[in-house]
């Protein structure tokens, strides 16, 4: 039989060739086709024939919609167009994934059609494809841990802000991220200093390297040095028998934040001090330094100057940390156009963590955080638009939704009632002074009987 269908081609193929074909096909791990110009099928090898349940015999030399009527080879002859990694359903009521590619010459004629199956089961491809999502979120999630624990992850773009005092912070960060020198950032407790840190790493030439973060106010003295310098396996009681990487080491090629720097106790500064100016560390129980090449960008929100007369912080540390120096404003400084912008883009972070769409200020919201003066800055000004979010009835966040301190501070009581138990404070107090303390007279004044005035007081919480 497999010497008919040869015969049927011998005036276009040599039998030489219609051989080399066969064993050069039949070794081909996959299935595989060859059809002529006029969908005559030219080769096919055992695999592909079995998977068709038919013998190489029945196929050879025969149109290829004689054999599989479904076939689109036809349309990719005609069109020379490929047809890539497309799913078909064969005559037989098998599924798999086939390429079908026209083969064509240096004048763009056509030689021959080529296909194969990729898949022979769909099942298995499509519990491939599963497997392989699987591990593409598990690689993600890895590579998410590796950058929060390694990694910077906020940009310029998350600097938020068109006051003068922050665009003038950018600018100069900027110009600080294009160097190697160290960088002190100063401001208030939630200003944004560690944004800003991150922000200098990712512009700079040491971006592709680690960004490795430690808080020098939040670890024990006693511990703080084997955390920057790593120690020696054995180094003290309790140590890992192999030791361990410090962050300085961690960060090799890359940056150091070294938050709340100005809590760094004295005996550290000292060593801090010479790896700055050595450039090589001393882990702990070790013997030997090992050089290092690190970026150093700390900040603080105390006053180091006034700490170095106060001698807590050491005044040959503070020039040598005092290179470039940020002063991030505060939210109070910034304006109230600021405020509405950073406000803006925290409600759309928030939107999708307390799962409210568009979340917006009302007109009232948005006049008591403009009067409240914000000595947590924006962090304090997250937390109570999370709040306001989590109360809010719909997606616009009223004035009653926010922080009643807030409220109250910024003069905006949350009712009627609140707000004359307010004026009704401040006129005894106010009473209280004149009278020198003097309850009876303060009574008098009042036109209140003294006991009146004692629950009052009492019930204002009110102490003199």
């Amino acid at each position: 039989m497999m010497q008919q269908a040869q015969r049927k081609q011998s005036e276009d193929y040599s039998p030489t060739f219609i051989a080399m074909l066969e064993r050069m096909f039949d070794r081909i791990p996959v299935p595989v086709i060859l059809l002529e110009k006029d969908t005559r099928i030219v080769m096919i090898n055992r695999m592909f024939a079995d998977f068709l349940g038919r013998t190489k015999d029945e196929i050879i030399g025969k149109p290829v919609l004689e054999v599989d009527k479904m076939s689109r080879f036809p349309d990719v002859i005609e069109t020379k167009t490929a047809e890539i990694a497309w799913k078909h359903t064969f005559e037989n009521g098998r599924t798999a994934l086939v390429h079908r590619i026209p083969v064509l010459d240096d004048n763009n004629e056509l030689l021959f059609g080529f296909g194969l199956l990729l898949f022979q089961d769909m099942a298995e491809f499509e519990r491939l494809v599963r497997e392989n999502r699987k591990l593409e979120e598990e690689l993600k999630q890895a590579k998410q841990q590796l950058q929060a624990f390694h990694g910077a992850k906020y940009t310029w773009g998350n600097v938020a802000g068109t006051s003068k005092p922050m665009l003038d912070t950018v600018t100069l960060a900027k110009k600080a991220a294009k160097t190697h020198a160290t960088v002190l950032i100063l401001g208030e407790s939630g200003t944004g200093k560690e944004l800003f840190a991150h922000s200098i790493h990712n512009e700079s030439a040491r971006a592709k390297g680690p960004f490795v973060k430690i808080n020098c106010g939040a670890i024990p003295a006693d511990l703080l040095e084997s955390e920057l310098f790593g120690y020696e396996g054995g180094s003290f009681s309790g140590a890992n028998r192999k030791g361990k990487i410090g962050k300085f080491e961690l960060a090799n090629d890359g940056t150091i934040f070294l938050d709340e720097i100005g809590e760094m106790p004295l005996g550290m500064q000292v060593k801090l001090l010479r790896v700055l100016q050595e450039k090589e560390i001393d882990p702990v129980g070790g013997t030997m330094s090992k050089p290092i090449n690190v970026r150093v960008i700390a900040a603080t929100n105390l006053d180091l100057f006034k700490r170095v007369e106060q001698g807590a912080f050491r005044e040959d540390l503070y020039y040598r940390l005092n290179v470039l120096t940020l002063e991030i404003p505060s939210l109070r400084d910034r304006g109230k156009d600021d405020l509405y912008v950073l406000a803006n883009r925290l409600l759309q972070t928030l939107s999708e963590r307390v799962e409210k769409p568009v979340l917006q200020l009302s007109d009232a919201a948005c006049q008591v955080i403009a009067d409240y003066h914000w000595p947590g800055n924006v962090r304090e000004l997250e937390n109570a638009l999370e709040r306001g979010a989590i109360l809010a009835e719909g997606p616009v966040i009223q004035a009653e939704d926010l922080p009643r301190h807030i409220k109250r501070e910024a003069g905006h009581g949350t009712d009627l009632k609140e707000r004359l138990a307010n004026q009704e404070k401040k006129w005894i107090l106010e009473a209280l002074i004149e009278a020198g303390g003097n309850k009876q007279l303060t009574a008098a004044r009042l036109g209140i009987s003294r006991t009146t005035l004692y629950e009052k007081m009492e019930k204002l919480a009110i102490k003199v």
